[in-house]
């Protein structure tokens, strides 16, 4: 399959990021720092999640930062949550709501993240159906946590990741629901390029219609090889953070770089002649703001070995084509 000619990127890092930083992160900073996304070009940012400070005490500011960022026309201010009270907060703020069902392919992973099994959570799921189409929102998207591989029960099967998507589909159509979009996480990084395109082939078999999103982590170094594969198989939907930040805070991988770099997935789709919208100097002025309110370097590429620009003021694809 062709490359695709756009990709949309969806900016996880003010949210991923954040709740697992090991040191506290001022109000005014995560501000800040959605504030500077703003100009980038990205039209997507995840902003915060609405869950217990109890469990993730780096969101107990999260009416506070929706209420203080700018909100920039054209651009989707979205937030996570993991139970009803979450998604009725998110409704008292002007954010995009996706009407998602999530759910874990790791029975152990979703009892670590929700307190929940993943059948638990998939039986519950019809109050959820009821509570998007009391708020006026379709609900037309799965998100599969811990697709490719799980840190507690190692391999996880295709086949059971497609029959748990299918088990959810049937619910969405007992609902007068269609399914339109899949979001794909390797939320322990242990995807390989080879696993990816099986994995894109096997979905888009079952729903040729459904738009598939990734979510990919660099937890072993292959996150950017996955995200190459899924652009061959022409997936145009990736979910990734600034300078690399993220991770999971249940997902036993302490100290292990995080998301795919949005910087550095930005450059190599310009290299590629693949459009995304995004201004790749002004990321980079994210990622040093990024370091300073994190207060560490982070693992992305881009920032430390610079832009071509002085160099070679054309991308590669732009030469290849002339």
């Amino acid at each position: 399959m062709a490359l695709p000619k756009k990709v949309t990127i969806y900016e996880v890092g003010p949210r991923e990021g954040i709740q697992i930083a090991s040191n506290p992160i001022k109000t005014e900073d995560k501000v800040a720092f959605i504030n500077t996304i703003n100009e980038t070009g990205i039209s997507s940012i995840e902003t915060v999640s609405f869950v217990s400070p109890k469990w993730v005490p780096s969101m107990a500011d999260a009416d506070e930062v929706l209420a203080k960022i700018e909100k920039k026309s054209g651009v989707e201010y979205r937030t996570v949550y993991l139970n009803i009270k979450g998604l009725e907060r998110a409704l008292n703020h002007q954010v995009t709501i996706d009407g998602v069902l999530i759910f874990s392919a790791s029975n152990t992973f979703s009892q670590r993240n929700n307190n929940k099994s993943t059948e638990e959570i998939i039986a519950f799921m019809p109050n959820w159906i009821s509570a998007y189409q009391e708020a006026g929102i379709p609900v037309d998207q799965v998100a599969v946590m811990a697709t490719f591989g799980c840190n507690f029960e190692g391999h996880i099967p295709l086949e059971r990741v497609v029959q748990l998507i299918e088990k959810v589909d049937h619910l969405l159509n007992e609902n007068g629901e269609q399914l339109k979009k899949i979001k794909l996480a390797d939320t322990m990084g242990w995807a390989n390029p080879e696993q990816m395109k099986r994995t894109i082939f096997a979905i888009r078999n079952k729903w040729p219609d459904a738009e598939i999103i990734l979510h990919l982590h660099d937890t072993r170094g292959l996150g950017m090889a996955n995200a190459y594969s899924a652009l061959q198989e022409g997936v145009s939907h990736f979910e990734s953070a600034i300078g690399g930040l993220g991770g999971c805070p249940f997902a036993k991988v302490k100290g292990a770089p995080g998301n795919i770099s949005t910087e550095d997935l930005v450059f190599m789709c310009d290299e590629m002649g693949i459009e995304t919208g995004v201004d790749l100097a002004k990321l980079l002025e994210c990622v040093k703001l990024a370091e300073g309110i994190f207060g560490h370097d982070l693992p992305g590429h881009l920032h430390r070995g610079g832009l071509f620009r002085e160099i070679r003021p054309k991308t590669w694809a732009e030469m290849a084509n002339h």
